[in-house]
């Protein structure tokens, strides 16, 4: 660039070769007083290029400053912004912090009130960051929330928890009929019951909200280990889940198996309506009390504890939830009954249980029989006349082993 500019004010047109130049010599002889106004001009002509070479050298150099200029400046902050520098200085209702090269931040008014408890701990020199409130300061400051600052980097961090899916062990400082409410850097987050462990999940017949809540509340005060699963700055919401956010999808897992599956699994809770099984990680099915055994049963846990190993089959699988049979995988008693008994036969059977119909009595191992209660009027005649756990003679009334049903009439043998 810089030569066309010395071609274009000299006037300057490339140079020949020194043989050109002599056959040129050669060809015309300049006249003395022509060589004279020829060497006059090189002395103006080489004035003129010195001349050029400093304005093309002064031109370098300002672009070289002002190109240093721009990369060096940075856009001075605006409101909303986090910055970060040194305290300068702290007094009674405000705090000044060095933001170079933009000026001075200051703390105070409503910012300073908001932020007491932290400014307590800041001394001169302490690094701090801060959110930008106002640039356009009457004094010249750049006004600061330290509180709102905290705000933004916490939020931040639910951000970036997210996205690590960080787990975080927290305290539940408490319960309703929808979940826990969990505290993280002093904001209260909800944890549905939903997104809460095997382990920890509610069990309760009938979804008795009631109920729920009173499990959910034995979870306070215990701290737990969960993951963010939803940051929602603008309204202040944070959602957790205790679920390991690398699980695998259930409805995956689920797709493995399938009605008439014979599996093992491992009791993980045991409650009065049945027993829950997990049969892989993520997956767990429910042994209703009515599928333990062919025999009644009282209550699961004098038959199981948490950890036991236990052979089921799957019997149902129906809205991602897997229903587990183990007396399935057990001779069905009925089957060999259907020979032995039928209608009007004399039997002998054990009182196991009462019932709103009636009592219950076993014949056998696995088959019972229903002695109804208007026999005797009311419970009270019906619970002198049976005790539990006597013997006594019965005559059946109805027979159905298809459906696994026996009806059975008292036979008093004092009336006799």
């Amino acid at each position: 660039m810089l030569k066309k500019l010395k071609e274009k004010i000299l006037g300057e047109s490339p140079k020949h070769t020194a043989p050109e130049v002599a056959a040129e010599q050669k060809e015309t002889e300049v006249p003395e007083k022509e060589k004279k106004t020829s060497t006059k001009e090189k002395k103006i002509s080489s004035r003129k290029s010195a001349e050029v070479e400093a304005e093309a050298a002064n031109l370098s150099k300002k672009e070289s400053i002002m190109s240093k200029y721009i990369n060096d400046s940075v856009t001075p902050p605006n409101a909303g912004d986090i910055v970060e520098g040194p305290v300068i200085g702290i007094e009674k209702s405000a705090v000044y912090v060095d933001l170079a090269p933009y000026g001075t931040g200051i703390i105070y008014g409503r910012e300073y009130l908001s932020a007491r408890d932290i400014i307590k701990k800041i001394n001169i020199g302490d690094n701090i960051a801060a959110k930008v409130v106002d640039t356009n300061n009457k004094d010249g400051y750049t006004e600061l929330s330290l509180k709102e600052a905290r705000q933004a980097l916490i939020w931040s961090e639910a951000e970036e928890a997210i996205k690590n899916k960080k787990i975080l062990e927290l305290l539940v400082v408490e319960a309703n009929k929808g979940g826990l409410l969990i505290e993280w850097q002093g904001i209260t987050g909800f944890l549905p019951a939903s997104q809460l462990k095997t382990e920890h999940y509610p069990r309760v017949a009938d979804g008795d909200k009631e109920k729920i809540l009173e499990e959910l509340k034995k979870l306070v005060g215990q701290r737990i280990a969960v993951s963010i699963i939803s940051a929602l700055p603008k309204e202040g919401k944070l959602i957790f889940s205790e679920k390991n956010p690398v699980e695998k999808d259930k409805e995956k897992i689920i797709g493995h198996y399938a009605v008439g599956d014979q599996v093992e699994g491992s009791v993980t809770g045991i409650v009065d309506f049945g027993v829950f099984v997990k049969i892989e990680d993520g997956l767990e099915g429910l042994v209703h009390i009515s599928e333990i055994d062919w025999s009644l049963v009282e209550d699961p846990r004098l038959l199981f504890k948490v950890g036991d190993k236990v052979k089921v089959k799957i019997i149902e699988i129906k809205d991602g939830k897997v229903s587990l049979s183990i007396k399935a995988l057990k001779e069905n008693p009925w089957v060999e009954a259907a020979h032995k008994y039928q209608k009007d036969k004399l039997v002998e059977g054990v009182i196991i249980k009462y019932n709103k119909h009636g009592a219950l009595a076993s014949v056998e191992e696995g088959i019972a029989g229903l002695v109804h209660i208007s026999e005797f009027g009311n419970e009270t005649k019906l619970r002198e006349k049976l005790e539990l756990g006597k013997s006594y003679h019965f005559k059946i009334t109805l027979f159905d082993p298809k459906e696994q049903k026996m009806a059975l009439s008292f036979v008093d043998k004092d009336k006799k």
